[in-house]
């Protein structure tokens, strides 16, 4: 029941992208995934063949998995693995409110031994910035425990040596500024052009920055016309560039009260009219997964994955070859995981966190 041998057989169309080449700086990570691939030393590398989610189409034509079982014995579970790695939106919290029962959980698994790491697809914050928000939710969560893909788009291009010569134009908010700042990137663009506007009158012709050589886009809440004409200009006109998405969610919880539109929809915009498609490093992405995995040595069959997301978090568990458990408590409903039109089943599958608790107290 608990065996991550199989994968779900997912038709991603692929396109050619000019993307640098990770193996050099990633030996440990990245080798793997591209059997044969000659190291390059130059930053712009021949194309190397990615699908639109970073996803190597090592996946394809596997068996399907069977279905999801609902989660019994959760002392059987936590035993298994070593690792627990949550998302937060939607199994930690929705929106600024904690989910009940998450704090007991998480001391539980702490006093068992079990190392626990959180990763959202939330590029809004900063690793320190999460950090205070568990905190001012009254979560005891270090840093180091901490994975956003705001630092994910920082660590990838500090894993192809990105020259630092080269700047990055953001379109996104103020937790992917802080993790290129940290990671000693120039960056351009991001909360700064909210109030920039296009005047369009015959003959304008809008300038950009050419030595931009990635644009990176997240989710922002500030979206505007002047962001996207200046990220496609970017990505057409400056030689290699490149285009990397912090994720592809469609929605995200602004709120407890209802869904919002996610980052997919600001990487659609910039895909649309440069008719590319992005690097995503965020989830279902195996980036973070590799990166996690080499920095805590983690063994992946010890690892397991609690999201409330099929195509993100239950995916991104799969494609790393860990357990998954997927939880009720956020986007995804029971009629959605069990409907004929769903190829994604996780492992296990059950309310929400806290019943870890209860199925325990259950099995006493």
């Amino acid at each position: 029941m608990l065996s991550s041998s199989s994968r779900v057989s997912h038709s991603i169309p692929t396109a050619t992208l000019n993307l640098p080449n990770p193996i050099r700086f990633l030996p440990q990570i990245l080798c793997s995934c591209f059997p044969g691939q000659k190291r390059k030393t130059s930053y712009f590398s021949n194309p190397v063949k990615w699908n639109s989610r970073m996803e190597v189409s090592r996946t394809a034509n596997l068996p399907t998995r069977a279905s999801a079982q609902p989660l019994k014995n959760a002392d059987e579970l936590i035993d298994s693995v070593e690792t627990f790695i949550f998302d937060c939106d939607g199994v930690i919290w929705k929106g600024d409110s904690l989910i009940d029962g998450v704090p007991e959980t998480l001391d539980m698994l702490r006093s068992r031994g079990k190392r626990l790491v959180f990763v959202t697809n939330n590029s809004t914050k900063s690793r320190k910035q999460y950090g205070k928000k568990f905190e001012t939710l009254g979560l005891s969560v270090s840093e180091e425990e901490i994975f956003a893909s705001s630092f994910a788009a920082a660590a990838y291009l500090k894993s192809i040596n990105f020259p630092k010569d080269k700047k990055v134009y953001v379109i996104g908010e103020d937790g992917i500024l802080k993790e290129l700042e940290l990671a000693g990137f120039e960056y351009l663009g991001g909360p700064t052009d909210v109030e920039k506007k296009i005047e369009l009158k015959p003959g304008f012709l809008m300038e950009h920055d050419e030595s931009v050589g990635a644009v990176v886009v997240g989710f922002d809440r500030y979206f505007n016309y002047y962001k996207i004409q200046y990220g496609t200009l970017c990505i057409r006109e400056n030689p290699g560039c490149l285009f990397i998405a912090t994720n592809r969610d469609a929605v995200t919880h602004l709120t407890d009260a209802q869904e919002w539109a996610g980052g997919g929809s600001m990487v659609g915009a910039i895909s649309g009219s440069t008719q590319r498609e992005p690097l995503v490093v965020g989830k279902p992405s195996t980036f973070m997964m590799d990166y996690l995995s080499n920095k805590f040595g983690i063994s992946k069959s010890q690892i397991c994955m609690v999201g409330d997301r099929l195509d993100t978090d239950i995916l991104f568990g799969q494609n790393g070859g860990c357990k998954t458990l997927l939880v009720l408590s956020g986007v995804t409903t029971l009629s959605k995981l069990q409907s004929p039109d769903n190829s994604i089943q996780p492992d296990l599958y059950t309310n929400k966190i806290s019943d870890f608790l209860a199925l325990k107290a259950a099995a006493v």
